[in-house]
């Protein structure tokens, strides 16, 4: 019966979390080793329960195994309450030292019943190398 009740509350505060990054071959200066990336977020409130993000934290990682911790208040400026169904989209970059590497986080949250929970933000590779024909070579 705890495992039901657990499971009703977890699909009580959910927010989806997708991800489309994008290499930035006009931002970027591979001889100076520096790659510019920006991501798309699109966070999607899948839960049953009106919640408001209040802060993020991103762990980056290139290449060569540099790691970044980066935290901050809201996204790109805001920290947006979203009702059951509704989605906050927003655009924000990084750079790496290195053609690839990666990202992961979590969002904080706040319910509107006062109930704090973590969303997972899933790890996604930054790639300047990748074969995908729209993107231009680095030579």
């Amino acid at each position: 019966m705890a495992g039901l009740g657990q499971n009703q509350s977890m699909r009580r505060y959910q927010f989806q979390v997708e991800v489309r990054p994008q290499y930035l071959p006009e931002q970027s200066d591979p001889e100076a080793e520096m790659f510019v990336f920006a991501y798309t977020i699109t966070i999607t409130n899948t839960g049953t329960v009106p919640a408001q993000l209040i802060s993020r934290t991103w762990n980056i990682n290139d290449a060569e195994g540099l790691h970044e911790k980066v935290k901050g208040l809201g996204v790109v400026g805001h920290q947006p309450l979203l009702k059951p169904g509704e989605e906050f989209e927003y655009t924000s970059g990084t750079r790496l030292r290195t053609p690839t590497g990666t990202m992961h986080g979590t969002f904080f949250c706040v319910a509107e019943d006062g109930e704090k929970f973590d969303v997972d933000i899933p790890m996604f590779v930054l790639d300047a190398l990748s074969d995908d024909p729209s993107r231009r070579n680095l030579h």
